[in-house]
């Protein structure tokens, strides 16, 4: 059910949700999702899957910001990519409801600034609550993409969906 919250993504969630065709679920759990333009432009520098993102522009659903490069976003970019930084310093900045991450080094950042995060197995385990998806086929599209789940967090995805 989309809402008002502020909901900020970095590139790698955005990116595997295009790759195995699940965008959608974005706009069915939330009313819109902000991406700094480092993201943008990381997301603009790779094939295949700019057109639909920019159809998620052009509708507003993404709107791309500026971030400024504060004394904060220096000392994160120590540890990560311009992205991720960019993602981390404005969702810190802005007060973001949710914050859109995938990488580990990311998540531990985020989680020492006490951001609320999810990633791509969290939308697909909402949609697979709402009964959007059939989890497991999403997150064997997932493997075939190229995106890493070690065999436990595979059979733990499945089974916490099977007690929602």
């Amino acid at each position: 059910m989309p809402n008002d919250e502020l909901v900020v993504s970095d590139t790698s969630t955005l990116l595997n949700l295009a790759l195995i065709d699940q965008l959608d679920l974005l706009e069915s759990q939330f009313s819109s999702i902000t991406v700094p333009r480092q993201v943008w432009d990381e997301l603009a520098a790779g094939e295949g899957v700019l057109d639909v993102l920019r159809e998620l522009r052009e509708n507003e659903f993404l709107s791309v910001v500026e971030v400024e490069q504060s004394n904060l976003f220096t000392e994160i970019l120590h540890e990560l990519d311009r992205g991720e930084t960019a993602a981390i310093c404005y969702a810190i900045d802005h007060d973001a409801d949710l914050i859109l991450l995938d990488e580990k080094d990311g998540r531990q950042v985020a989680r020492r600034h006490d951001l609320t995060m999810t990633g791509v197995i969290g939308i697909l385990l909402r949609g697979a609550k709402a009964g959007q998806i059939e989890l497991e086929d999403e997150l064997d599209s997932l493997r075939e993409a190229g995106f890493w789940i070690s065999d436990d967090l595979y059979s733990k995805v499945l089974s916490r969906a099977e007690s929602l």
